[in-house]
């Protein structure tokens, strides 16, 4: 497969250049800086600016903390998720592909706790919103593996209004992509599971933004023992294992991005859209 974005800049992000962490509890990789992990290299990508990759232990979890001013959520890649907040929303349990998400804003408490048998291993991930003190709002989505297995599939998009929304457009959460989670950024979020020797592609921007120019990071999940692969752009060094991410920059809206599934297990792709 010859590549098509030769305007594009592709840098991989090994898995093995992640913060590392393990609690006992929680096993956790940091792909941008966190916590006690600093890297002035992996500080943010456009709007985003955490991508951890969490496994939590049965009968164990986040205790509840505060948060302001980043839009949060957790796309759950197997076991059981239960949330808590202060947003008046006493308790959802996300499961397989679902997706939590959580505007903090002028600041809310929350709890993520695994009151299951067995670990959960999900991504926890932060974008910058366009603005600070936001109302703080909660919201879940459930997208079935078969739709992901015919491609990407949107999970958010950009709220309607974008950053002058007013009241009303607030209200009603209403996103740009229909059937997505509206996020108070210019980002999208999309997941897709790539069969061997098949291959999904990405339109930039998820049709859903006036913003020229993208950033998009493509992280590829351990979920397959190592069996997993994916290649970006038919470019050799463009080949990502179970853990690695890269950046795509210098990339436009509208571009066309082709990931390939080049491993022996099927690969599950998260695409993080952003201006």
């Amino acid at each position: 497969m010859s590549n098509t974005l030769r305007h594009a800049k592709i840098i991989p992000h090994r898995s093995a250049a992640r913060g590392h962490a393990n609690h006992g509890w929680l096993d956790t990789y940091h792909s941008f800086s966190f916590a006690d992990w600093y890297n002035p290299d992996f500080t943010h990508f456009g709007a985003l600016r955490v991508l951890n990759e969490d496994r939590v232990k049965a009968n164990s979890g986040f205790p509840t903390h505060p948060h302001r001013d980043f839009e949060i959520f957790s796309y759950v890649l197997s076991g059981e998720l239960t949330h808590t907040d202060s947003t008046h929303h006493k308790q959802e349990t996300v499961g397989r592909g679902d997706i939590q998400f959580t505007t903090a804003g002028t600041g809310v408490t929350h709890a993520e706790y695994n009151y299951g048998r067995d670990p959960v291993h999900f991504l926890q991930i932060w974008a910058i919103p366009w603005r600070r003190g936001l109302a703080p709002r909660y919201g879940w989505g459930r997208y079935a593996d078969d739709d992901k297995r015919a491609g990407f599939v949107a999970l958010l998009s950009p709220l309607k209004g974008g950053v002058d929304a007013t009241a009303e457009q607030e209200k009603a959460a209403e996103p740009v992509i229909p059937g997505t989670i509206a996020i108070h950024a210019d980002f999208v979020m999309s997941a897709g599971i790539i069969a061997p020797g098949s291959q999904f592609e990405w339109t930039v921007g998820g049709k859903a933004t006036e913003a020229t120019k993208r950033k998009v990071y493509v992280h590829l999940p351990m979920t397959k023992g190592g069996k997993a692969k994916v290649r970006l752009d038919g470019r050799e060094d463009g080949v990502l294992e179970e853990g690695d991410g890269a950046f795509v920059d210098n990339i436009n809206a509208g571009d066309k991005l082709v990931v390939e599934s080049v491993g022996e297990a099927e690969a599950e792709v998260v695409v993080l859209d952003t201006a």
